[in-house]
């Protein structure tokens, strides 16, 4: 049986607001990997780095990394990367879609409109959306809180090598927060890793990257980020550009600057040499409608984050793993 126009008109702004949550979530936190922790960190990719006088709290795990962990490890990284990179993206999108849709053509999640039936199915959708509505603003509240920059003075052990200009510590955790034996903390400890010694140069390369990087991701420039970063890391930035596109929007970085910056951890696995810091830095992140220009959001104006970087003999840092920090 067809719909009846105030059938019709009592679903429409369900639509509506399935429409705006599906295609919102997403935007959140469109800075490069600010949707959650991504990358590989070689034997250490399931591992929390050491917390930091710029990030002290706790660490957001790698959700979706090509390093598989060792048989029986337990991973709750991994259940997320199953379950879709971006919160909303897919689960809250096609359980809106799947019953708000079908509600308008008759088959929604109660077998339909008609009769009491129909009442009482609209009143089940409508929970529902309440429901997924509260869980989505009371997650993003909590990551919101947990970015709250750290007061620069709650870092009592830090100690300042470079110009002031320069938000990166050398000083601080300098054999990588502890890591003084030769075992790291590796996947079942099978791989054998040894400290490595971080230079100033270093944490400027650091420090480079980290404007490069966003800068690159704003300009959709993925030359330069195949450069910059290692090739899944490169993989997971152009698969946020893809969505962009297909949102038609764009995400516009601007204005990078290192607030604070330590040194988390840094290691040697055979010849390549890895080294996790962490970063507070400023930023303008804003998204733009592609076709008009229109301005649509703002993204956060700070942000913390774990940047794990590697080198191979002879050659250049490239990040290889980003983790929200707290």
């Amino acid at each position: 049986m067809a719909s009846s126009p105030a059938r019709r008109r009592r679903v429409v702004p369900l639509l509506a607001l399935a429409a705006s949550l599906a295609l919102a979530a997403p935007a959140v936190d469109a800075r490069p990997g600010g949707g959650g922790g991504m990358g590989s960190r070689g034997s250490k990719t399931y591992s929390a780095p050491p917390s930091t006088a710029t990030s002290p709290g706790a660490t957001g795990p790698i959700q979706r990394s090509q390093t598989s962990p060792s048989p029986g490890f337990n991973n709750p990284g991994m259940a997320a990367q199953n379950q879709g990179r971006r919160f909303g993206g897919g689960f809250l999108g096609g359980m809106l879609g799947a019953g708000l849709i079908g509600a308008l053509l008759g088959a929604g999640l109660s077998g339909g409109l008609g009769g009491i039936g129909s009442f009482i199915g609209l009143i089940f959708q409508i929970g529902l959306i309440a429901l997924l509505v509260m869980f989505v603003v009371r997650f993003f509240r909590r990551r919101r809180e947990g970015d709250q920059p750290a007061m620069a003075g709650n870092a009592p052990h830090a100690r300042s090598g470079l110009p002031p200009q320069n938000g990166m510590n050398p000083g601080a955790n300098p054999m990588g927060g502890g890591l003084a034996g030769g075992l790291g903390g590796g996947l079942g400890g099978g791989v054998r890793t040894q400290p490595v010694q971080v230079q100033p140069e270093d944490f400027q390369a650091f420090e480079r990257s980290l404007n490069e990087i966003q800068g690159a991701f704003g300009r959709e420039d993925v030359a330069a980020l195949r450069r910059l970063a290692t090739p899944e890391m490169v993989g997971y930035f152009e698969e946020e550009l893809r969505a962009n596109a297909a949102r038609g929007v764009v995400n516009r970085i601007s204005d990078v600057k290192l607030l604070q910056g330590d040194l988390s951890e840094a290691w040697r696995e055979g010849p390549v040499e890895f080294a996790t810091v962490a970063m507070r830095f400023s930023l303008r992140d804003e998204v733009f409608e592609r076709s008009t220009n229109r301005h649509v959001e703002n993204g956060p104006q700070e942000a913390k984050e774990f940047w794990t970087f590697v080198r191979e003999p002879g050659g250049s840092w490239q990040l290889s793993a980003i983790q929200q920090g707290r």
